[in-house]
């Protein structure tokens, strides 16, 4: 039993001295050299410091042993048997720079993929919120013109147009201050939308809106965009009216219209 523990002891020491090695040249290189800016530099400088750690400090360790056990004495040193039983410990090290490597790539490359994930949210934040403040101003300057025009048209069209202009401008309001909104808060603002629209366009503009479940949330004013968008680009008459169908397909709300 006693026979062992130096045995042990050398074992231990090894190990220790490795995994230790393994830990100070990944965190020295872990601020100098990204895994992905370069990783093909990184395994060859990571794993050359470490080889070259594990080989001095092996062969250190097996010097001491092998004198302190009765091997040789200092006027007598074998140096190449020496250094032949410090190949071994190059094992330990191998495995112990493979995980060591596996791990600190693994780390990288998740903080990595984080960072890009956050930056790419923050971009489509940062354009949906400059949209939002370029239709406030945008939706108002288009509505008053066209109330300009049925002031003379028709009374009775222009103060309807008003009450609903009033109604979808206040939720337009409230809803810039939201992240995500209810989607049937923000239906029922597409319905007062296309209500708005079909005073202007009467017969010329026609609409259906088939929702079965109006659970989840949406970017707020998000629909709105869209039925602008098909008003704008399509030619509506009341011989070729424009005809725009909301509808949800399970997860997903869908609206269409037709391309003229």
């Amino acid at each position: 039993m006693k026979s062992l523990i130096p045995d042990f002891l050398y074992s231990l020491t090894i190990t220790m001295a490795m995994s230790f090695g393994g830990n100070l040249v990944e965190n020295y290189y872990e601020q100098r050299i990204s895994w992905i800016a370069h990783p093909f530099k990184r395994l060859i400088v990571t794993t050359g410091t470490y080889l070259i750690y594990a080989f001095l400090v092996a062969y250190l360790i097996v010097f001491i042993y092998a004198w302190i056990s009765g091997e040789f004495t200092l006027n007598n040193i074998p140096w190449r048997n020496v250094a032949s039983f410090a190949i071994m410990p190059m094992y330990i090290a191998l495995i112990i720079m493979a995980i060591f490597t596996t791990r600190s790539w693994l780390i990288e490359w998740k903080k990595s993929a984080l960072e890009a994930a956050q930056l790419k949210n923050e971009k489509l934040s940062s354009q949906y919120q400059s949209l939002k403040d370029q239709l406030n101003p945008h939706f108002l300057f288009n509505s008053l013109n066209v109330l300009s025009n049925l002031v003379y048209e028709d009374a009775d069209r222009s103060a309807a147009f008003i009450q609903k202009l009033s109604k979808i401008y206040r939720y337009v309001l409230e809803a810039q201050k939201e992240q995500l909104i209810e989607v049937s808060k923000e239906v029922e603002f597409a319905r007062n939308y296309l209500e708005l629209q079909k005073i202007r366009f009467d017969e010329s503009l026609q609409y259906t809106i088939e929702i079965d479940s109006t659970a989840g949330f949406l970017p707020p004013l998000s629909l709105q965009l869209l039925l602008e968008n098909a008003i704008k680009h399509n030619i509506a008459s009341e011989e070729k009216p424009l005809l725009i169908h909301i509808s949800r397909k399970e997860n997903e709300l869908w609206i269409s219209n037709t391309f003229q």
